[in-house]
């Protein structure tokens, strides 16, 4: 797979456990982190609406979704559960909207859902996912986490651009071979 296509997936599966995807929940709506703690999803916006009936809550102005060092920001963040209000079916983020991975992998879209049951991610609207120089751009982005699949799609004024950067594995001047350099810590 290349380095984007990774960045593809590990941007949309930071895009589900921002807002507590992809993992186990507990009963308190929190994520379960691999060492069986559980990690709070944290919400931050201008207003909440609860809509009990639909199992719906939205989230508007300003909208900052973090977890375990990934974050989301939106205008406007629709959370679906399911009948019982136990789990995060489907999720909706609109306007400008940007997901920031904990290794700081980054995509920015008009809109972003998730489907949960699916494992599917769709960016959509001047969808952008980007790792270092690294870049794949298009109308939609939808990303199959289960499947390890993604789907880049043109749409009538733009065609899908895509840039991938070769890794200098090479040999450095000394003629040792080059070591990669350690990522720099992510703050989000």
């Amino acid at each position: 797979m290349t380095r984007v296509g990774a960045a593809l997936v590990i941007l949309a599966l930071a895009a589900g456990p921002a807002l507590g995807q992809g993992r186990p929940a507990a009963k308190d709506g929190a994520v379960k982190k691999d060492d069986g703690k559980a990690q709070p999803v944290t919400v931050d916006a201008d207003k909440m609406e609860r809509f009990g009936k639909e199992s719906l809550v939205v989230f508007s102005g300003h909208v900052v979704a973090r977890q375990n060092n990934s974050v989301q920001y939106a205008d406007r963040m629709e959370v679906y559960f399911d009948e019982r209000g136990d789990r995060i079916v489907r999720t909706v983020s609109t306007g400008t909207v940007k997901i920031v991975t904990r290794d700081c992998r980054t995509g920015t879209a008009k809109r972003a859902e998730y489907f949960d049951l699916e494992q599917r991610l769709v960016l959509s609207g001047s969808a952008r996912v980007w790792e270092d120089e690294n870049v794949v751009s298009g109308e939609t982005i939808t990303i199959f986490l289960s499947q390890d699949r993604s789907v880049v799609q043109g749409g009538r004024q733009d065609r899908v651009k895509a840039v991938f950067y070769p890794r200098d594995e090479k040999a450095g001047a000394d003629g040792a071979p080059k070591k990669k350099e350690p990522a720099k810590p992510c703050v989000n």
